[in-house]
């Protein structure tokens, strides 16, 4: 599903440099020509389809994943054990596309006393989300279309150098291979980059004066129960627009960073919520 994930959550056609200094860095220079750059329009044809086909090769590795107990959760590629104090989160993927940037991020951590019923129950409840993953999350509602899929319509905002606001709705499904071992698939339906967001003046802006921090978003759960806990696998696939040529050395960890922390936002949430206490009874 789409926690804020992912992902989802990057984008805002108003923004402010967070920073009182009257000099500016020449990498917070550079990062504010990024956003400044020439309107970006929407993704290409060519990048929505290699965007399409990888998410269906990664679908179907993790149908094939999810159809057996004995490898529900892929392996990690760090050799120490994913914990509740120290998730692993990885690169899997930046891939240039033309126009674009596919990203997929991975992140495993495990949760010692938490059930696979816990989770499930606080994924699906949506409208608990601006609470559960503040200060990211503003709003959240659902359309309910069967006990196990529903459409979630959901503003998201982040704080970096930038501050950054998308009004998003994602498809997201609940599937189960027994009780306990659960997953979720969430799918961007639309992400629209808002302007002068809480103002009476917030608007969508139109595709051809985007920024393109955020085209598109799937996010992947694996969760089961193991070894007297919860273990809990996000992949993010999401595509950005590319980083223009030349200041890749300065943008570039900058842009590798948001995935990567909101990766980690979203499991310090999830964790938060369902670590037992070492003195509860």
């Amino acid at each position: 599903m789409s926690r804020v994930p992912l992902r989802f959550c990057r984008t805002s056609g108003s923004f402010r440099v967070m920073t009182r200094h009257c000099f500016l860095s020449p990498t917070l220079m550079l990062l504010l020509m990024l956003t400044a750059h020439s309107a970006t329009a929407a993704p290409t044809t060519a990048a929505n389809a290699a965007f399409d086909e990888y998410a269906r090769l990664l679908e179907t590795r993790m149908a094939a994943q999810h159809s057996s107990a004995r490898n529900f959760v892929s392996q990690t590629k760090q050799e120490r054990a994913p914990s509740q104090a120290n998730p692993l989160v990885e690169r899997v993927a930046m891939t240039n596309l033309p126009g674009a940037l596919l990203h997929h991020w991975r992140a495993t951590q495990f949760i010692p006393n938490a059930r696979v019923a816990d989770l499930d129950s606080l994924l699906r409840n949506f409208n608990a989300y601006p609470k559960l993953f503040a200060p990211q999350v503003e709003r959240a509602s659902r359309t309910l279309t069967s006990p196990d899929h529903a459409r979630l319509e959901m503003r998201a905002r982040q704080r970096h150098v930038l501050t950054v606001v998308l009004d998003a709705e994602y498809d997201v499904s609940f599937a189960r291979l027994d009780l306990q071992h659960q997953y979720s698939i969430s799918r961007s339906i639309y992400i629209h980059e808002i302007d002068s967001p809480g103002t009476h003046a917030e608007h969508v802006l139109p595709s051809d004066h985007e920024h393109g921090f955020l085209w598109r978003q799937n996010t992947y759960w694996s969760y089961e129960e193991a070894d007297g806990g919860l273990l809990i696998q996000v992949e993010s696939l999401s595509l950005t627009r590319s980083i223009p040529i030349g200041i890749g050395w300065a943008v570039g960890p900058y842009v590798e960073s948001i995935p990567r922390e909101s990766l980690e936002f979203t499991l310090h949430c999830i964790s938060a919520v369902l670590t037992v206490p070492k003195n509860a009874s």
